[in-house]
């Protein structure tokens, strides 16, 4: 399928992509727990469904302003296992809203170079959402832009459980040995193999608590808690996050001594073995 030119940045946002690129790090993965879809629509004395509808304006720019700046993974916690419990008229809701949103959205991400990936209980989900997601995953593919993961049907108890599940049936039929599992091993039958753990985490609507999102994952991310709620989260508030991001000093358990001596090349090859130790990588 031919695609057409990606969407540009204005030239306000170019200037200021070019000076978070400029002033530090920007963050290979980001991470986003988007809450307050609800509580927007409260305060407006709408139905909750709205702020669902207005939260998928928030996902669009956020995704093109990820790819633009240099994201290179952008992982949304769009439907918990827990949210299976909600009311089932809103859980429904849900749904065709994530098939249309797929439907609606899948050229746009094909344009701008993104892959679509999926990371949870996806056979759990409603058989047209499925096949849909599976389309649209299959489509960008071949993308090599920013990896756009939705965290669907999913929970971090329940990918680490999967993941202690594979790998004792693999003990099971000797495959491998118990003195073998390590964390390498554990992260790498997690259903995020193969992507770096999130350097940041965000999290709108300004509650203080990771729920149950990426437990294995977020051992060393920064957190960032923005008080708008995800429908009022736009690109301006991410240029926000990376910027308090770029201002942080990551220690990975070092102390600050070390991780001068290793920007400055003393220590470097020390703190990237045990950067790898901690994560696998």
């Amino acid at each position: 399928m031919e695609r057409e030119a990606p969407n540009k940045p204005t030239e306000e946002d170019k200037k200021i992509q070019d000076e978070l690129r400029a002033s530090g790090d920007i963050p290979a993965h980001i991470a986003v727990i988007m809450d307050g879809n609800g509580r927007w629509a409260k305060k407006r004395a709408l139905p909750r469904v709205a702020g669902h509808r207005e939260g998928v304006g928030s996902v669009r720019d956020i995704v093109e302003a990820c790819g633009q700046v240099g994201v290179e993974y952008l992982t949304l916690y769009a439907f918990s296992t827990e949210n299976w419990n909600r009311p089932q008229d809103e859980v429904s809701t849900l749904m065709r809203l994530l098939l249309s949103s797929l439907r609606d959205e899948a050229d746009r991400l094909h344009k701008n170079n993104v892959r679509l990936t999926a990371v949870g209980d996806i056979a759990k989900l409603p058989i047209e959402v499925q096949e849909k997601l599976a389309e649209t995953m299959s489509l960008t593919k071949v993308n090599n832009g920013l990896t756009l993961n939705l965290a669907l049907s999913y929970s971090g108890r329940w990918e680490i459980l999967q993941a202690v599940k594979a790998i004792a049936e693999k003990v099971k039929h000797g495959e491998i040995k118990i003195d073998e599992i390590n964390e390498s091993l554990l992260a790498n039958n997690l259903t995020t193999a193969g992507m770096p753990e999130p350097d940041l985490l965000i999290r709108t609507g300004g509650e203080y608590r990771i729920s149950n999102f990426m437990l294995w994952q977020l051992a060393y991310s920064e957190l960032y808690i923005s008080e708008k709620y995800w429908p009022e989260f736009r690109r301006s508030h991410l240029y926000e996050a990376i910027r308090d991001y770029q201002s942080r000093e990551r220690r990975f358990g070092l102390v600050s001594e070390q991780v001068r001596r290793r920007s400055n090349g003393g220590e470097k090859s020390l703190a990237a073995k045990i950067y790898e130790t901690i994560t696998g990588t």
